[in-house]
């Protein structure tokens, strides 16, 4: 009865978040526009898959994600992992103690990229009207790259204490440099390539594993230190995808100096 619940109160405000979309659709298109809805029935069959896929994903996010992301966090700082056994308190563990979670951070992040339905969107999209230039494993790679080392990156940030603006500071510098150096044709898509890997898949994760390590490392905060590894997964892809453009260019210059 538990799960019923679970489910209807869960329907229930999906529906009360879709209708506002739903509304202005509708509405520009038989008000602004002022013509038929093409395809009805199948418009409105998908907003109702919508609704259910919707739903069943926030459910699995309170039940599965999210628990499963506070396990891991406490099972890899517990000092009996860490230390095969070995007693030892928290708090005279060091940042070099938490290698598990660097590892586990950046395969995480690299996993969920990979599996990121608006990144492969926006890699089929890029290989299209870039006439097969852009390939669809290779931008997704470099994000997924890009987010593993911003989540392993964000990780130890959390562990260490150290205090966010300044690895966001640094990180943009960086990208503010490679702009000015890398190809203009992929400029525009490296900067979107930060804000899709924000989506579906890797935010639950990432932010369960943020909120679960901050509450089981010593000293740190949920509040102040648990958030922030979105930034990290928004902000390094942008990086190493100007920088797989930069390398590639790089790498056709010197196998073809005259340029013909």
């Amino acid at each position: 009865m538990e799960l019923l619940h679970l489910i209807w109160e869960t329907t229930l405000g999906t529906v009360r978040d879709v209708l506002p979309i739903a509304a202005i659709i509708f509405g520009f298109q038989l008000v602004v526009i002022r013509r038929p809805i093409p395809r009805l029935k199948e418009t409105l069959l998908g907003f109702a898959y919508v609704l259910v896929g919707l739903a069943l994903f926030l459910i699995g996010l309170e039940q599965a994600l999210f628990p499963l992301g506070k396990m891991m966090a406490h099972q890899l700082t517990d000092p009996a992992f860490i230390y095969e056994g070995v007693e030892r308190t928290a708090e005279a563990m060091h940042w070099w103690d938490y290698k598990w979670v660097y590892l586990f951070a950046a395969a995480i992040g690299f996993a969920t990229t990979v599996a990121e339905p608006s990144l492969i969107a926006v890699a089929i999209k890029a290989r299209e009207v870039s006439g097969g230039a852009i390939g669809v494993w290779g931008l997704r790679t470099a994000v997924a790259v890009g987010v593993a080392v911003g989540i392993a990156l964000g990780t130890f940030r959390i562990v260490t204490g150290t205090p966010l603006h300044y690895y966001i500071i640094a990180g943009y510098i960086v990208v503010i440099a490679q702009t000015v150096f890398a190809p203009r044709m992929i400029v525009a898509l490296a900067y979107d390539s930060g804000g899709v890997t924000t989506s579906t898949v890797t935010v639950p994760l990432v932010t369960a594993l943020g909120l679960g390590l901050a509450q089981t490392v010593p000293g740190r905060s949920a509040l102040l230190d648990g958030f922030g590894l979105i930034a990290f997964a928004s902000l390094f892809p942008i990086i190493t995808v100007l920088g797989y453009a930069q390398l590639s260019e790089w790498r056709a210059r010197r196998s073809n100096p005259t340029g013909e």
